[in-house]
């Protein structure tokens, strides 16, 4: 059975898309439900569920930017509105489904349906890539794996000179000045690289060891090998330094 959790700051909202999901109780549940979108984001941080019904506007956080401010999104998002005016950038957002309120019932089966293939094929996705990587990790401890744009990337470890944030977005600066950008986390990215060759060196940078060209500690900033100047956050200048 799927796990809902829904988000709108209308209780009549919330009692209405209860009661359509009700009529496939066989198919979902709904977990929680919240009015008050920052309770809603300090559980989906420590929850995972099948999917999200989200409303776009509410009166602190709008719905897109509640999406931006969580850690990870492991599941389905559905946008509920009663404006179609947001389809556009619920695509953006690669939000599974997108339903007008009043919600048809039609329209809400089709969703169930949306939502269970987008987590079958997040699961295949997940399984594969885990495989992918720890056959990886095992045998070539040089290589690191990538998932971006559909696709695994096998990269070596010194074409990558360092990292940046992007909010739920990080991208990759590689040498010949290429890049690479993935739907994860700083913090989701820093947790695949290897200790022993990276460092997060700011809140928004992780950088490559190897790559260093000099370090400015009066200005409290590093040279890369590209030219690119990467500030050096002072709560982890000692660290660094001993990394060094």
């Amino acid at each position: 059975m799927l796990k809902a959790v829904i988000v709108d700051d209308e209780p009549k909202a919330i009692q209405s898309l209860i009661w359509e999901i009700s009529n496939f109780s066989d198919e979902i549940e709904v977990m929680e439900s919240f009015t008050n979108p920052d309770d809603a984001l300090t559980y989906l941080n420590s929850h995972t569920p099948d999917c999200l019904f989200l409303d776009v506007q509410m009166p602190t956080i709008g719905g897109f930017q509640f999406l931006e401010q969580l850690r990870s999104i492991d599941f389905a998002v559905v946008i509920t509105t009663a404006y179609d005016e947001y389809a556009i950038k619920a695509l953006k957002f690669e939000a599974t489904d997108y339903l007008l309120k009043p919600i048809d019932s039609d329209d809400l089966r089709n969703c169930i349906s949306k939502i269970k293939k987008h987590n079958e094929r997040t699961f295949n996705s997940s399984k594969l890539e885990r495989m992918l990587i720890n056959f990886n990790s095992q045998f070539d401890k040089k290589k690191i794996t990538i998932n971006t744009d559909g696709k695994l990337l096998f990269l070596d470890i010194d074409e990558i000179i360092y990292i940046e944030s992007d909010g739920n977005y990080s991208t990759l600066y590689l040498q010949n000045e290429k890049k690479i950008v993935m739907t994860k986390k700083l913090k989701e990215v820093d947790a695949i690289l290897p200790e022993h060759y990276f460092f997060r060196i700011h809140n928004s940078y992780i950088i490559n060891l190897n790559k260093i060209k000099a370090f400015i500690k009066n200005e409290g900033y590093v040279i890369m090998d590209s030219d690119h100047k990467i500030p050096v956050a002072r709560q982890r200048k000692s660290d660094f330094l001993e990394k060094l």
